[in-house]
């Protein structure tokens, strides 16, 4: 899936659950009342995560072990990667991490909201940082298995265009608290 295709995507399940949409045509973050926001609380409907919630997530949350995979420091507990798979798997074969999320290091990149920049965090607010207008590519973090297993860290991330896809590229949605 492409960033495009993943908001897409995002404003189709809306429709079906009866949810505001979350995205315009151009990708702005819509609240519900459909005006451009870009304080993801007021956005009401399913969405990409930011790169900061993805992180937070993929970390364990407040129940953090400060694990280097999503999980365990052990990368075959929780991860699939280059040298243990070829293909995209099925979540949940792999432990899961202090959240009971799974997946997060290694299987798919998975997209996030952000744009992204080198050094927006050496200037960005500390707490919930949202790069919504900085850089003209988006953020891919978990690596894949199609990736070593550097990749597939926490901290690492990468970049693409909007319209990048290929088979290793997926999403995970959130939806902020009502």
């Amino acid at each position: 899936m492409s960033w495009n295709d993943s908001i897409k995507f995002c404003n189709i399940l809306n429709k079906q659950e009866l949810l505001p949409i979350s995205y315009d045509s151009n990708g702005n973050l819509l609240d519900e009342n459909g005006k451009i926001t870009t304080d993801v609380t007021k956005v009401k409907g399913f969405r990409l995560p930011t790169e900061a919630e993805w992180e937070y997530a993929a970390r364990g949350g407040s129940k953090s072990l400060n694990y280097k995979f999503s999980g365990s420091n052990e990368i075959n507990d929780v991860s699939w990667y280059n040298e243990n798979s070829s293909q995209t798997n099925i979540v949940g074969k792999k432990k899961a991490n202090e959240l009971g999320l799974y997946d997060m290091s290694g299987n798919v990149y998975e997209w996030c909201n952000d744009l992204y920049s080198d050094n927006f965090y050496s200037k960005s607010e500390i707490k919930n940082p949202y790069n919504y207008s900085d850089g003209t590519q988006r953020v891919l973090r978990g690596g894949s298995w199609n990736f070593h297993k550097g990749l597939s860290t926490v901290f690492s991330r990468i970049k693409n265009k909007p319209d990048y896809k290929l088979y290793d590229t997926g999403l995970r949605l959130v939806r902020s608290a009502i």
